[in-house]
């Protein structure tokens, strides 16, 4: 399912324009894009959670040759579904 098919589906249970719900679709995950890269949590209940995760700079291998590098630090966004979409998810 794209932005697309979820605002068609949203605007036909609310009874509001497609381009309406697409719009509140985009500006909801533009927030939550700039809130996570300025690294706060969002948490929406009953759904999960959408945090910024760092990795500290470490040493690894080459997989072809074996030999040592470092790999650079990282921030990469991290989402945990909440208790109640996993358990609805699980029946």
């Amino acid at each position: 399912m794209n932005v697309r098919e979820l605002s068609e589906q949203v605007a036909k249970q609310l009874g509001v324009s497609k381009a309406q719900v697409q719009r509140t679709i985009r500006a909801t995950i533009d927030t939550i894009r700039l809130e996570v890269k300025r690294g706060h949590k969002v948490r929406m209940l009953g759904f999960g959670t959408f945090e910024l995760k760092k990795y500290e700079k470490r040493a690894g291998r080459n997989p072809q040759t074996g030999a040592e590098i470092m790999i650079r630090a990282r921030k990469r966004p991290r989402f945990r579904a909440g208790k109640e979409f996993i358990s609805m998810v699980d029946r």
